[in-house]
């Protein structure tokens, strides 16, 4: 008889250690890790690089079957304030059947150009490809369906005055063009949120990916990448190896929609995510912090330890419920009931019109399900190279 009290004490003591790493881990990780690279940043003085420098560029846009978007995202990208005589344009067409490609040869412009690639081999494989016909000194890379700030370009490629930078990433701006996104405002929030931490890590020294739909790289140091991989996270590990800085400049704006539906985003989630796992898998040195200490250390914070936050959530969620006869247990578990309770139902109504905040739960509920999902796809082996789009008809990404 004695032996259950001492078990149900030692089961106790268990979920209470669970709870609090769990609980410590989740600060760390959405508040801990962002203020830490604040303080830091506070001591390092540097300053945003001056306009005036434009060397030639290549704006390389990836494309499958978009034939609504890839007229107007050229015609865009030829009235970007960018010296003319230094602009080219690579359409990069994965074996587009819509008539995409017909449309860009229609362009009347000698700076547009098009790369066919045959047997749908997904955005990264054609990237390799195109890279190839780029006569810039430097290459963006852009989607179809992204419209830029007309100073994006001048704004980019001002850092490369800089002998050190090897890569550099712009920002995303997204927006939800009536409110009828469900996660509109929670994929609005965390990208802002990331920008900041993008901002931070860039003071500092350097940032460990990019943002796939603005960003550049000087093509010397362009290296070619296996086609699972999602390019603009392992792109820029590759060119930090050289001996490069990857700067972000959020003065450079690309403007994007969200998704429309709970479903869009979370296959978008996994797949992103799946393919930036394998990313990581690819460079694994890179998680020596012995050698790379400090892209080690953001790699581990900001992208390790963010894909396992949704098993952060189930020990927090799981050690609570043994938890709630005291008081604070029992708020803890109110708390994340009414939370999960409210991404529930956003599922089935439509919440966010009634107020847009109540639509961040199933953003973040989604974020997080989604890296568990690809923890498990990982160890299937699963690989994710191509796919139809989630936002418009045809953007490869």
């Amino acid at each position: 008889m004695r032996i259950w009290p001492q078990t149900m004490s030692s089961w106790r003591t268990l979920c209470e250690i669970v709870f609090c790493l769990c609980g410590f881990a989740l600060l760390y990780v959405y508040a801990g890790y962002p203020i830490l690279l604040a303080v830091l940043s506070r001591f390092v003085d540097r300053e945003p690089a001056e306009l005036g420098y434009a060397p030639c560029v290549s704006v390389l846009i990836a494309a499958y079957n978009e034939r609504s978007n890839i007229r107007r995202k050229i015609e865009q990208t030829l009235e970007t304030d960018y010296p003319p005589e230094r602009l080219e344009i690579i359409v990069a067409s994965d074996g587009s059947t819509d008539g995409t490609d017909g449309i860009v040869k229609s362009i009347q412009d000698p700076r547009v150009k098009l790369v066919r690639v045959e047997g749908r081999r997904g955005k990264t494989h054609v990237q390799n490809e195109a890279v190839r016909h780029c006569n810039g000194e430097y290459i963006v890379f852009s989607d179809a369906t992204t419209i830029y700030h007309p100073l994006s370009l001048r704004y980019l490629a001002a850092n490369y005055q800089d002998a050190d930078v090897g890569a550099v990433s712009g920002r995303y701006q997204y927006f939800d063009t009536n409110g009828g996104s469900p996660t509109g405002l929670g994929t609005i929030a965390f990208w802002n949120y990331e920008n900041l931490i993008k901002r931070f890590q860039s003071k500092i020294r350097t940032i460990s990916g990019c943002c796939g739909c603005i960003y550049s790289v000087r093509k010397t140091a362009y290296t070619d990448l296996a086609d699972e991989v999602i390019s603009d996270l392992v792109q820029p590990l590759h060119i930090i190896k050289k001996g490069f800085r990857v700067v972000f400049e959020e003065r450079a704006l690309a403007f994007e929609e969200t998704t429309q539906t709970a479903s869009q985003e979370f296959k978008m989630r996994v797949r992103v995510v799946t393919r930036g796992m394998r990313g990581i898998l690819s460079v694994p040195e890179l998680l020596n912090p012995w050698r790379y200490g400090w892209i080690s250390f953001q790699l581990i914070c900001h992208k390790v330890l963010r894909w396992l936050v949704g098993l952060f959530l189930l020990g927090a969620l799981v050690s609570n419920c043994f938890l709630i006869d005291r008081s604070f247990f029992m708020a803890t578990m109110a708390l994340q009931s009414s939370f999960y309770l409210t991404a529930l139902l956003s599922l089935v109504t439509p919440l966010h019109k009634k107020s847009r905040i109540l639509g961040v739960p199933l953003y973040f509920c989604i974020l997080n399900t989604a890296a568990v999902v690809s923890l498990v796809e990982i160890l299937r082996g699963r690989k994710y190279v191509v796919w139809e789009t989630v936002r418009t008809e045809g953007v490869v990404r």
